[in-house]
């Protein structure tokens, strides 16, 4: 998956225009790769589905 359409998705995710994102267990790693060097990653919680997918959200607070 490119960058840059990841990169939106987590804006798109930080700026409340989707309120969670599913991504395939396929491209997890690409999002990873991206989400860790984000400065606001601890914002974003990945909650793992049955399957290997990941459902992102973003918090009002940083996950500590």
């Amino acid at each position: 998956m490119e960058t840059q359409f990841i990169t939106e998705i987590f804006n798109k995710l930080r700026d409340r225009e989707l309120n969670e994102y599913r991504v395939t267990k396929e491209h997890f790693l690409s999002f990873r790769k991206v989400l860790v060097e984000r400065e606001d990653f601890k914002q974003f919680r990945g909650i793992a589905q049955h399957g290997g997918e990941v459902i992102y959200q973003y918090l009002d607070e940083p996950r500590s």
